[in-house]
């Protein structure tokens, strides 16, 4: 055995590719050729591995083997389409089916052309199809016994579940592909794409137990593989994810730069879309609007929809009519489940941030229906805040409580600490609302200590202002801070009367007394005031 083939079965795979590296193309069988493709494919460059595999390609057909130059084809396929060359991938798609009509057999190279062909269905939104297709390639992979189309297949089967609403089917295959991946069926660069799928899966629809324990599964994989590459970035944005969950945004944001990086080298550009997103989001919760706007501007450059975060972005400065416009189009496009699990939650809050308390109750009920069909915590505490809010703003604060208990009690049981705070923030309004001014110090006390321990300084200063009226700019009471806010978000009296259970003439007086503390003569300088000192 060669030295670089020696390195290669030990998974030393920065070692093989060293090794093959020096020795030079035109010295390596067809064979080696294979595997020096898997080699780069974990730890080169993208453009290595098209050239590596092509050549694999040639030297397979010389030698007459048609099943392993359509194994070629397909790896060619998948990498470019990854790297988005559709074009160039298409036409080793095409090629690939080319040989295995001449094949002609029944093989195993049949269900990785299911596969490929599964992706092409995803595309053009045929989810029945790619579900026939990804059933077709598993049934393929277990008659053949080919490990890594079995558990790809089993993979790409649930994604197709969840995507359809079928999540307890769709989390099982995904179960079931990740126990392939851990008992060590799969070659390396299959168990790689497992690892990240399976977590996508099941973080697209905030099932972070799975995610939790599976991105430890992956960072142990990754580990332990000297020089590895790919999938190493995938592995950084899932913990990254997970440490904001917890609390800990410097941690995110460095994985999420760290994740950055990696995907420069890769040259995947739609995956460091989704690390400016993430960066985005938490840039955002900390107050740094001016740099969340930019790395939402950055995710869209890549070709990644940065809503819903923007909108809130949008109303957090006072552009009521830009969030409600982005929502808007959130809420019509068509969608599926997954992305409603994403993005009703943020559309929520911009809702009802508008007074559109009607608008958002819908709403709250289709996440609570998603969410008892995921089974996820996150999901149900995201739900059940969701009404709590709804009922709040709807001017039913005891109605509201039951609602935000039980999702106070969910974001902990989650370890979501800001959750958790945004939520006892929610109970200190009610109870406030409701006249039990010590509960609701007790409540927003709490709240304000993790706002400020995790670097949430705009709800950090709202819990102030709710707790400490006499230290409010302007002279101004809790209550007409309230007022103000509502103002700012471009209500008009009577649904500020109704949020806050007050008659329109009590709302018309300290809209009043607002105007006179702030010396101001209307309402859009009254927001302004409110925006240049922090209470919205």
């Amino acid at each position: 055995m060669s030295q670089a083939a020696d390195h290669f079965a030990r998974g030393d795979w920065q070692a093989a590719y060293d090794a093959w590296s020096r020795t030079g193309l035109d010295d390596l069988s067809a064979a080696e050729l294979d595997s020096f493709g898997a080699a780069v494919e974990l730890v080169g460059p993208h453009d290595e591995v098209v050239r590596i595999l092509q050549r694999a390609f040639r030297a397979h057909l010389q030698a007459g083997d048609l099943h392993a130059a359509a194994g070629c084809a397909f790896r060619l396929a998948m990498g470019l389409a990854e790297h988005g060359e559709h074009a160039l991938a298409g036409g080793w798609a095409a090629r690939a089916a080319e040989l295995v009509d001449e094949i002609g057999e029944d093989c195993t190279e049949r269900g990785w052309l299911a596969f490929l062909l599964m992706f092409r269905s995803l595309g053009a939104g045929d989810l029945a199809e790619a579900g026939r297709l990804a059933r077709e390639a598993y049934d393929v992979g277990r008659r053949f016994r080919d490990a890594d189309l079995t558990a790809m297949s089993t993979c790409a089967r649930g994604r197709v579940s969840i995507m359809t609403g079928r999540f307890a089917e769709g989390l099982a295959d995904l179960d079931d592909a990740m126990v392939r991946v851990v008992a060590g069926e799969l070659s390396p660069v299959m168990a790689g794409h497992v690892y990240c799928t399976a977590i996508e899966g099941a973080q697209e629809v905030s099932d972070f137990g799975r995610v939790d324990e599976w991105t430890a599964a992956l960072e142990r994989w990754c580990d332990a593989q000297p020089g590895l590459l790919a999938f190493t970035g995938q592995c950084a944005v899932h913990r990254g994810q997970l440490m904001r969950l917890h609390g800990a945004w410097d941690d995110a944001l460095r994985e999420w730069s760290l994740a950055a990086e990696r995907y420069v080298a890769l040259d995947t550009p739609a995956a460091i879309g989704l690390t400016a997103l993430e960066t985005g989001d938490v840039l955002r919760l900390r107050g740094e609007l001016d740099a969340a706007d930019e790395s939402y501007q950055r995710a869209a450059d890549l070709g990644v929809d940065p809503q819903p975060g923007l909108a809130q972005l949008w109303q957090a400065r006072g552009r009521s009519e830009a969030a409600v416009a982005a929502v808007d189009r959130l809420l019509a496009a068509p969608a599926g489940p997954v992305e409603r699990c994403r993005t009703l939650p943020g559309c929520i809050d911009v809702l009802l941030a508008v007074g559109a308390v009607e608008r958002a109750r819908p709403l709250a009920l289709e996440l609570e229906s998603l969410a008892a069909a995921v089974g996820a915590t996150v999901l149900s505490a995201a739900a059940a805040r969701a009404h709590g809010a709804v009922e709040l703003a709807a001017g039913d604060p005891a109605g509201a409580l039951p609602y935000l208990r039980k999702a106070h009690q969910l974001w902990r049981q989650s370890s979501s600490p800001y959750d958790a705070a945004v939520t006892r923030l929610l109970i200190g309004r009610c109870l406030l609302a409701l006249g039990d001014t010590s509960s609701a110090e007790r409540e927003l006390t709490a709240a304000r200590t993790v706002f400020r321990q995790v670097g949430a300084a705009p709800m950090a200063d709202l819990a102030s202002s709710l707790l400490a009226p006499a230290a409010l700019p302007g002279g101004l009471t809790a209550r007409e801070v309230e007022v103000l806010r509502l103002v700012a978000s471009g209500r008009s009296n009577p649904q500020i009367a109704a949020e806050l259970v007050l008659s329109d003439k009590t709302v018309a007086r300290h809209l009043s007394n607002i105007f006179v503390k702030l010396d101001v003569a209307s309402r859009t300088a009254a927001a302004a005031y409110a925006f240049e000192h922090g209470l919205v």
